[in-house]
């Protein structure tokens, strides 16, 4: 059966733009619809996260050609310094330190800020003749048959493809209009976020300083600037962000430590509530998952784009694969590859983030003596602190031809 277009993805996200460019750039035709109208997309202001992107990430940027743009904007991490104390006291003496000269493949990655690459996604989609955007349209329904699914737009309109892919986000419709359900929670707990001036220079050392309320990252951004995220419990995050930027600025200082010199706000303040949510099945017939869509978890790692960017790797992979083959790739024995692949460390993700925001966001005696002396442990270990790098930057496990650095 012909199509109107091969594969059809729901929301507009960065996973859900990266992974259009990319099955485009493959030779697949793709349509995006999202309903955000096309001048929110592109709204500098419109996200206020910085993202640290690992090792295998930056190579599928650079892979589907984004990094051209980004590289002048992007800060390589050089370090990372992991830490336990308290608000005013300053960090424990037991941490644990990594440094990118502990591994071959330079920097750990790269910290890129949303209003750098979410431009350079939408620059290069307009650019791909395969790709057709829908903006300020969302999807009202979807139906499955054996031919393919058809979805209709809140504007009325009807398209045909093979397979659609939900890129909607945690709380987004495909999901559970394929039949998929969820499994989650909320931590009460919300990210506080916002780019900090500083007197002194970071030397691309990223910090997660973690304290009972919940931990604070500390992340290099080109010039002596670095992004905050900084969770709270949420009722008082509520009251943190409703106050001046220099009252939130006197509560910020005493967390975030005098190491930089003197802070400032330098851009907008931001808040993300939190939770772990996920998907109980990545694929059903003729319908794929990714991204927050599939699965939501703590910042505490810094892997939730990183994680999308997998999802997007290894989907790419295995839908262009199957066109090649001459396969129907919205089959569920095709879908169900994806779901092989990537279910597994999606799943040890979710719950590794879930036990470290427990074992950390709390001020028990007991338990802040044992974590700091396994911080202090691994600190003192080198075959385990390099295991650690690697895996932070995305360089271990059976990697797809994208975050190989290598196009699909």
């Amino acid at each position: 059966m012909a199509h109107d277009t091969d594969v059809l993805i729901a929301g507009g996200g960065l996973n859900g733009c990266s992974l259009a460019l990319a099955l485009a750039q493959a030779g697949l035709s793709v349509t995006l619809v999202d309903p955000l109208p096309a001048e929110t997309r592109g709204d500098a202001a419109f996200d206020g996260r910085s993202y640290a992107l690992s090792v295998a990430s930056t190579r599928a940027l650079k892979a589907i050609g984004l990094w051209p743009q980004l590289a002048d904007e992007a800060q390589p991490i050089l370090g990372i310094r992991v830490s336990d104390g308290r608000a005013g006291q300053g960090p424990s003496p037991l941490s644990l330190t990594f440094d990118h000269a502990e591994i071959e493949d330079g920097p750990m990655g790269h910290m890129v800020e949303d209003r750098h690459l979410r431009p350079a996604l939408l620059d290069a989609m307009a650019r791909e003749g395969r790709l057709t955007q829908i903006t300020g349209v969302a999807t009202t329904s979807q139906q499955v048959d054996a031919s393919g699914v058809t979805v209709t737009l809140s504007d009325g309109r009807r398209l045909t493809a093979a397979v659609l892919v939900g890129c909607d986000g945690a709380r987004g419709p495909t999901a559970g209009r394929a039949g998929i359900s969820r499994t989650g929670w909320e931590y009460r707990q919300t990210a506080l976020v916002a780019a900090v001036g500083h007197e002194r220079r970071h030397g691309g050392i990223a910090h997660q300083f973690f304290m009972p309320e919940g931990p604070l990252a500390i992340l290099p951004l080109s010039g002596n600037r670095s992004s905050i995220v900084w969770t709270e419990r949420r009722d008082r995050a509520d009251r943190i962000n409703a106050l001046s930027d220099e009252d939130y600025l006197a509560v910020l200082r005493p967390r975030f430590g005098s190491f930089l010199g003197d802070l400032s706000l330098a851009g907008d303040r931001y808040t993300y509530p939190l939770g772990l949510g996920l998907a109980n099945a990545f694929v059903a017939d003729r319908v794929a998952l990714a991204g927050d869509a599939a699965h939501r978890v703590h910042p505490i790692a810094g892997q939730g784009l990183n994680a999308g960017l997998k999802d997007v790797a290894t989907l790419a992979e295995v839908l262009v694969e199957a066109m090649r083959r001459g396969e129907d790739i919205g089959r569920i024995d095709v879908l169900e590859r994806y779901q092989g692949w990537r279910r597994f460390d999606v799943t040890t993700l979710a719950v590794a983030t879930d036990g470290f925001n427990r074992l950390f966001s709390n001020d028990n005696a007991v338990l802040r003596l044992g974590r700091d002396l396994g911080l202090g442990l691994v600190n003192r270990l080198p075959g385990l602190r390099r295991g650690f790098i690697r895996e932070a930057a995305g360089l271990t496990g059976d990697l797809p031809r994208l975050l190989r650095g290598q196009p699909v």
